[in-house]
């Protein structure tokens, strides 16, 4: 059966609203649930983005059931991959064996704000390459001392470690990601439902790890109302990774969606309240291979009635269509 998850969207609500959601979304009986790791938002109206680990700790007391990850956290430039370690530990801690590490090469949206310039993601992929490899290190124990060709780390240790590490997803986009992550990661992540990054993952040494998808969805009763909202916050989503990884700040995702229409976006988010709709988009990403989906709904305000839609009619109609 595929696992259909709920995304906490920083960019979209406070602290305090996303710990609320992820207990809903827990009652509501979702099977997983993941968190955006961002500075910034993508555009103005989404209005929102705190410190995602925060909230991951918040969230991890919160609950008691309902899997966390990030989705996805860089551990390049704004993070020194050693403090991620710590962080991920931490969280594994507190929610007692529910955290896994979703990593990815990052956003210049978000990394930007520390300075030193946003590297070509040659580069990039080098850095999260020796990035895991310090991670794991220290979530194996003992001090780590490293020196390489990008990071140093001077005699570290993690003095609180779980039982288990938590997993480590990587984020992939092209071959050059899928190589990576066939390589180092214990999952795959990614937000476009085609079969050929898996197959390029399960080349490089993914096969039969888990993978995991995310698509945008905007519940609301009235049509109208959704696509409005849904290109209001989240017409940004249609650029590409190749495009959405080098811009700088949410006035030039403003400037480049200037174009993008209701219809485009409609064309590509299901809008509304027709279950059939959203599990047709839902079908692309079973048919390729996710066995995990994590949905997310536009709109901080409407979380709530979508998740009362979601347990009453969203996750039955899902399941029956893909158990």
């Amino acid at each position: 059966m595929v696992q259909i998850g709920y995304t906490m969207m920083t960019e979209q609500a406070g602290p305090r609203d996303l710990v609320d959601h992820v207990v809903g979304a827990e009652e509501a009986g979702f099977d997983f649930s993941v968190i955006s790791d961002h500075y910034f938002p993508w555009l103005r109206a989404q209005g929102h983005s705190s410190y995602a680990w925060s909230v991951l700790g918040a969230a991890a007391q919160a609950t008691s059931r309902i899997p966390l990850m990030t989705y996805v956290t860089c551990p390049i430039l704004r993070y020194h991959p050693a403090i991620v370690a710590q962080k991920a530990a931490t969280v594994q801690l507190l929610s007692e064996g529910r955290f896994r590490l979703g990593l990815g090469a990052g956003e210049n949206l978000n990394e930007h704000v520390v300075g030193g310039g946003w590297p070509p993601v040659d580069v990039r992929h080098e850095m999260l390459e020796e990035a895991v490899e310090i991670i794991r290190a220290l979530f194996e124990g003992g001090h780590v001392t490293h020196h390489g060709q990008h990071y140093d780390v001077e005699s570290a240790r993690l003095w609180d470690l779980p039982d288990e590490a938590p997993p480590i997803g990587i984020a992939v986009s092209g071959d050059q990601s899928c190589k990576l992550a066939g390589r180092l990661a214990d999952l795959v992540i990614a937000t476009e439902p085609k079969a050929g990054l898996l197959e390029a993952f399960d080349r490089h040494g993914g096969g039969g790890k888990p993978r995991v998808g995310q698509l945008p969805v905007c519940y609301d009763p009235d049509r109208d109302t959704a696509v409005k909202r849904a290109h209001s916050q989240f017409r940004w989503f249609g650029l590409g990774w190749k495009v959405n990884a080098e811009l700088p700040h949410p006035d030039s995702f403003e400037a480049a969606t200037g174009f993008v229409t209701e219809n485009d976006v409609a064309g590509s988010i299901p809008c509304g309240d027709d279950p059939d709709a959203f599990v047709e988009a839902v079908r692309p990403y079973a048919e390729a291979g996710f066995g995990e989906i994590a949905l997310v709904q536009i709109g901080g305000e409407s979380q709530r009635d979508y998740l009362d839609w979601s347990a009453k009619t969203l996750l039955p109609a899902l399941r029956e269509a893909f158990a």
